[in-house]
């Protein structure tokens, strides 16, 4: 698969897993009632993260918000707030991630940046699809909980042969729904990390060489190039004079008795 076709998919597939994200928060059929032990009743209930429904068997259908923060329980916070969290990142990833695609130019962006971009996009949606898998296990671990303590408790007295009533709920459509986003999310996230690998520029082999300026000074003559320090100079200059070691220049200050004849 190509790099342009790799990160196309994973934006398309992250894009669909965000919109089920966001359509799941908004649903209110995270529990329904349980009608196995009643399947003919007159109401219906059903619960979502922001209100409670009652529907009548006339089709008449009632709605109620939460009205509080702090009486709700706090597994239902934790959810609405992973969901949140996941439609936040999700959100951001989707507009890094439609200037990351290769088949968009936008001035002169490197493939470089793109490969970044694409890289970062990508992690976020892994994180966003997590979040949501995590929020509605959550909500489903807890809807678990309450519905087996709710069937131990409906038969009480005469060795559990009297049984009351009492509203049992079950798992609801936007479990499923959240379910399936959040994997679509985390799998185009995969994707768009693939796809980083393909964008990003291949490392040249050579070996830079560097170029230093010499600190020595350089003497220019006739015959040709030469390079000398000033400490190699003057330890070349020495000539011997009557018989001692002089240098060339206290031979010519001091000149001696031989040059006057």
């Amino acid at each position: 698969m190509s790099v342009t076709a790799c990160q196309g998919l994973g934006f398309v597939v992250s894009l669909i897993g965000i919109a089920g994200i966001i359509a799941a928060t908004c649903m209110d059929q995270w529990s329904t009632q349980d009608l196995y032990n009643n399947p003919v009743t007159a109401v219906f209930n059903y619960q979502g993260l922001w209100r409670s429904c009652v529907r009548e068997s006339s089709g008449f259908t009632e709605c109620r918000g939460y009205f509080t923060i702090l009486g709700l329980p706090a597994m239902l916070q934790a959810v609405r707030a992973l969901m949140i969290v996941g439609i936040v990142l999700g959100a951001i990833g989707l507009i890094v991630s439609i200037f990351a695609l290769k088949c968009i130019r936008i001035g002169s962006m490197e493939d470089s940046a793109k490969a970044n971009m694409t890289l970062t996009s990508g992690i976020m949606f892994i994180i966003a699809g997590l979040c949501a898998i995590a929020g509605v296990s959550v909500f489903a671990n807890m809807l678990v909980t309450n519905f087996w303590m709710s069937t131990a408790s409906m038969y009480t007295g005469l060795g559990g042969m009297v049984q009351t009533l009492q509203t049992r709920y079950t798992f609801g459509a936007a479990l499923f729904v959240g379910w399936v986003a959040g994997g679509l999310t985390l799998i185009g996230g995969v994707m768009m990390c693939i796809a980083c690998r393909g964008l990003a520029p291949e490392e040249t082999s050579y070996k830079a060489v560097s170029y230093h300026a010499s600190g020595q000074n350089v003497a220019y003559r006739p015959s040709g190039f030469k390079a000398s320090s000033g400490f190699e100079s003057s330890m070349k200059n020495k000539k011997t004079y009557d018989g001692g070691a002089r240098t060339e220049d206290e031979g010519q200050s001091h000149p001696s008795k031989y040059d006057y004849v």
